[in-house]
This record gives C-alpha cells, sequence and structure tokens, in this order.
C-alpha cells in the first residue's frame, strides 16, 4: 500500500512542471504550471501577475532544443510545443505593435511598449537618425532620472547609460543638453508617451527582423511591421508593401513568397530564401498571424490558411487572437482605476542607474571603453580580437545614415575602439556581441549586418544557458555565420524544372485518387435499394448488366465465402 502511495504521488509530480518567463523590465516570474496545461493559461497567470487587460499585443516566446524562436500558442499544450525537458525558460514580448500608441487606454500597457521599444533601440532593431536617436535617448533619461540634478548628475552623466549598441561623445553631450533644457519637468509617463510617438513615425517601428537571402544570394532581412510587410538591405529599405496589397504568404522548404497587387494592374511576387525549414516555417507563421490582426475587420474573418496549394502539402495554421479593431473597442470599454506601475531605474541614488536591460559602463578612459565592454561580456577573448581586427563599415541611407568611422583619441587613431563617428548612429555597427545565430539565424554579428542585436542577458534568459557554455555557443555562432554567408543558393533552371515534374506528378495521382474514389462510390450506389431515376437508367444498361453478373456477383460471394470462414475459424478457437 505505502509503495503504491509512493507512485502515485511521484506521478502527480511528474505531472507538474516549473516555468520561469522574463518580463519586459528583465524581472522574472516563475510559476508551477500541470504538463498539459496550454499556452493561455500561463499567459493568463502573467497578465494577472502585471494587472494587464489590454493583452493581445504581447505574446511569449521561446526557444526550442535546434535554437529556433516560436511563439508561444495559446491553444496547444506548452509542454508539446517546448519539446525540452523543465524547467521551462521563456519571454514576454511584444507580439503586435499598437499602429498608435497614443491610443492605448491604460499606462500601464503604455508603459510596457516602452519597454519594449527601448529594447529594440538598444539592440539596434530600431534605425533612426542621429538628432532622432538623441532625442529618444533623452526622453528615456527624462523617465528613467527626471530632471537634470547638478549635485546627482554631474558632467558626463549620460555617458553612464547605454541606449545603442555604441554612440560618441558628441551624441552623449546632445543627449545631455535636450535632457537639461528641453525636457525640465516632464513626468515619466509624458516621457515615454513622447518616446512612442516619435519612435512610431520612423520606419522601422515594430521591426523584428528575419534574416533571409533574395534570389541573387545577398543578405536580406524580412519584417512585419503595424502597417505592411518590409524588406531590409543594410541599413535601407527596399521593399515595403501595404497590409492591403499583401494578398498571399506561402512558403515550402526554404523559400518563402509574398504574392501582393500593388496597382490594378502589377502583381509582385517577392521570393525569399531562409537558413533553415524551421525558420522559414515561423517567418511565414508571423506573417499570417500580423496580416490577419493588422489587416481583418473581425476576428470571425480568421481562417486557416495552408502554406501550399494542394491539400495533402505543407503546413496549415490559423491564428486563434483578437484583431487590432477589436481590440481597440475592447480597450475603451475599460473602466477601472488606473493600476500601480513600479518603474525599473526610479530609484534616486548618488550615480545614475543604469538602464534595466543594458550593461552599466564605469568611468574609464573613453580609449579603453570598448574593450572594457566586451570583457564585461564573460571574457569572451576571441569575439575581442575578431571586434579589434574589424574596421567599421560605411552605409549609405540617403540622408539618415552617413559614413562610420574610428575616432582619432590623443592624436592616435583608435584601432581597439572602433566607435561610431560624431556625424551619424548607425546600430548596423554595434560593438555588442550579439548571439542572434543561436536564437533562429538572427544575424550572428550586428556590425557586419543590420539585424535583430539582442543582448546577452536575453540569450541566457530564453536559452537558459550557463556562463561555462558561452565560449561554445559563440564558435557555434562563428559557424553560424559561415552558412549564413555562403547561405542558400538560388534555385537552377533544372531545380525549377524538378519541382514542376513534381508538382504535376503529384496533380495526376491526386486526379487518379479521386476518380478511383467516384468509381467506387457510383458502384455502391448502383448495386444499392435506392429508387433514383438515374441510378435505375444506369441498372439497365447492358454494360452494368455484363459488369454485375461477371464481376460484382462473384467477387460478392468470394468475400461472404471468406467471411463465413473468418468466423467459423474464430468460434472453434
Amino acid at each position: 500500500m505505502l509503495s503504491r502511495l509512493m507512485s502515485s504521488s511521484i506521478r502527480s509530480l511528474d505531472r507538474e512542471c516549473n516555468c520561469t518567463v522574463r518580463l519586459l523590465d528583465d524581472s522574472e516570474y516563475t510559476c508551477t504550471i500541470q504538463r498539459d496545461a496550454k499556452g493561455q493559461y500561463l499567459f493568463d497567470l502573467i497578465c494577472h501577475h502585471l494587472n494587464l487587460l489590454e493583452k493581445d499585443y504581447f505574446g511569449i516566446r521561446y526557444v526550442d532544443p535546434d535554437k529556433q524562436r516560436h511563439w508561444l500558442e495559446f491553444t496547444k499544450s506548452i509542454a508539446k510545443q517546448i519539446k525540452s525537458q523543465p524547467p521551462f525558460t521563456m519571454c514576454l514580448r511584444v507580439k503586435f505593435y499598437p499602429p498608435d500608441p497614443a491610443a492605448l487606454k491604460e499606462e500601464i500597457t503604455r508603459y510596457l511598449v516602452f519597454l519594449q521599444v527601448k529594447r529594440d533601440l538598444y539592440h539596434g532593431r530600431l534605425l533612426c537618425k542621429t538628432s532622432d536617436a538623441a532625442l529618444l535617448a533623452a526622453y528615456i533619461l527624462q523617465a528613467e532620472i527626471g530632471d537634470h540634478d547638478p549635485g546627482k548628475h554631474p558632467e558626463g552623466y549620460s555617458s553612464k547609460f547605454q541606449f545603442f549598441p555604441k554612440h560618441s561623445e558628441k551624441l552623449e553631450r546632445r543627449i545631455a543638453d535636450i535632457h537639461k533644457t528641453e525636457l525640465i519637468g516632464q513626468i515619466p509617463e509624458a516621457s515615454e508617451l513622447n518616446f512612442l510617438q516619435k519612435a512610431q513615425m520612423l520606419e522601422t517601428y515594430g521591426v523584428d527582423p528575419h534574416p533571409c537571402k533574395d534570389v541573387s544570394g545577398n543578405p536580406a532581412f524580412l519584417a512585419f511591421t503595424p502597417f505592411g510587410f518590409t524588406v531590409l538591405q543594410g541599413n535601407r529599405r527596399v521593399h515595403f508593401l501595404k497590409w492591403e496589397e499583401v494578398t498571399k504568404l506561402k512558403f515550402e522548404a526554404k523559400t518563402f513568397h509574398v504574392y501582393a497587387n500593388q496597382m490594378e494592374d502589377k502583381k509582385i511576387i517577392l521570393t525569399y530564401f531562409a537558413p533553415t525549414p524551421e525558420a522559414c516555417k515561423h517567418l511565414w507563421k508571423c506573417g499570417v498571424e500580423n496580416q490577419a490582426f493588422y489587416k481583418l475587420e473581425k476576428s470571425s474573418q480568421v481562417r486557416t490558411v495552408s502554406s501550399s496549394n494542394l491539400f495533402f502539402k505543407g503546413s496549415r495554421f490559423r491564428y486563434s487572437g483578437k484583431v487590432a479593431k477589436e481590440v481597440m473597442e475592447q480597450s475603451a470599454k475599460i473602466k477601472r482605476d488606473p493600476p500601480e506601475i513600479h518603474r525599473a531605474g526610479m530609484v534616486p541614488s548618488r550615480s545614475c542607474p543604469s538602464i534595466t536591460h543594458g550593461p552599466r559602463l564605469t568611468s574609464v578612459p573613453r580609449t579603453r571603453r570598448r574593450a572594457v565592454h566586451i570583457s564585461i561580456m564573460e571574457g569572451l577573448e576571441s569575439l575581442r580580437d575578431s571586434a579589434h581586427s574589424t574596421p567599421v563599415r560605411s552605409v549609405s541611407h540617403g540622408d539618415s545614415f552617413m559614413s562610420s568611422r574610428p575616432r582619432m583619441v590623443d592624436g592616435s587613431e583608435a584601432s581597439t575602439s572602433a566607435v561610431i563617428s560624431d556625424e551619424a548612429y548607425s546600430p548596423s555597427d554595434s560593438m555588442l556581441p550579439t548571439p542572434v545565430a543561436e536564437h533562429g539565424m538572427e544575424m550572428p554579428l550586428a556590425r557586419h549586418l543590420n539585424g535583430s542585436s539582442r543582448s546577452l542577458d536575453e540569450k541566457e534568459s530564453e536559452a537558459g544557458a550557463s556562463k561555462e557554455g558561452h565560449a561554445a555557443e559563440f564558435s557555434s555562432g562563428r559557424r553560424a555565420l559561415r552558412m549564413v554567408r555562403s547561405g542558400p543558393a538560388p534555385p537552377s533552371d533544372v531545380q525549377e524544372l524538378n519541382k514542376f515534374i513534381l508538382s504535376v506528378l503529384r496533380l495526376f495521382l491526386v486526379t487518379i485518387g479521386l476518380l478511383f474514389v467516384l468509381l467506387l462510390l457510383l458502384i455502391m450506389l448502383t448495386e444499392s435499394d435506392l429508387d433514383i431515376a438515374f441510378l435505375r437508367d444506369i441498372r439497365k444498361t447492358p454494360e452494368f448488366q455484363q459488369f454485375h453478373f461477371e464481376y460484382f456477383c462473384p467477387l460478392r460471394r468470394w468475400f461472404a465465402c471468406k467471411l463465413r470462414w473468418m468466423g467459423g475459424f474464430l468460434i472453434s478457437k
């Protein structure tokens, strides 16, 4: 009896597992869930913990054992989606960026979106001109520490914050000047709202880049924004399609297609190649969800979509949430006292607090800042050496981005501190190690190609990596960089011909199968007792009489004999 009770208690423990979710302010929420719990249950727990009602803009992101990023589907079991051993580690992120942040009903929602966009700016996903970068950073500074106080904020205090992947002294001085003179008296809520309204006007607002290659083999980033589908190459937006223009999204293996109607008589098809089939499927799912959320008027209009034209081939997926218009209508009905917001970084101290998710730069000589910053990242010496030997690349983007060059310090060339020039700010020249190759091939080194460069702490939260594994993860990231550089070659004419032949063969087999099924159905109907004029006419034809007496009746007698034999055999046993 004792052993049976112990075994049952062990089984009950096996049905529970621990789950940790890193929130947008880098705090962690830990809970215990049932193994068969669905994603909606965990998401509701987090929203209750945050006192969040406008929750449809947010989602939970996780990384599978193959290092591919996914959004947690709320209608499916958590354990079956993650496919790894507990404890589970995930992150709460903004999944659908609000087209107009000022239209959000509650301040808690705007604050969480502010944290996400601030993270995007820090990781190099939100691109902007130097003047815009200085204003955005000043808004963050005002929201973090309030008005400038000479007693608490000595000269150069803005350099203790890390707003961007890297920036120059001139930009730091401009940030401090705006904070001291233009933002006096702004409360945190106003600064956060002004920050969001400024960020919303940028082309890369809401961009979560997916690395791909075009048909010529050139690297590109695909992204879905509140306003449409975007293609980025370097720091330039080369394609933009409004959601009303996009008619279909389709993928097959690593190939991703976008069908659009830009004008009445102009139809275009954009083709790109993802690093892996799993990354391509994730890209397709993100596109389907974003298109449904921003384009449709009602969630009842959502339909199940297929990645292929044939029903037995490809994947099927259906967006299961509300659409943007319904979310706004539901938010307008919220009537409650504003919940209390505990802002990170608002605790006054003698020194300026660091931005929540940014590494803090101590007061060291500026010529050594780059080396110190990289040494913080778990002492990746190989990364530091490669970073020092790589010159800063020039990027062209109209008047938004100018050439970046190493700065001269004390009359000598800053060979070991490749910082951005005073004239421009470009997140693609990030000095941070960006292990995004470990998360869905999202660009291994941000200074080579612009994209989503995520910090080391975010990688630790999503992948659960230990300190001892950082060196191995970086080596695998360099291998992934070589794989992205080589990339999937554009399909040749022979490959296109093979695909066409396979499609024709599949169509032929499906047609033969359907004809066979219809023939069997017709035989069953004619041999039945249904008294229908159409069937009576068929039964009177000589061909049917011949088939009935020469083939159908002998076959029926043979099946009856076999059934009687099997019945007698089973009875004797």
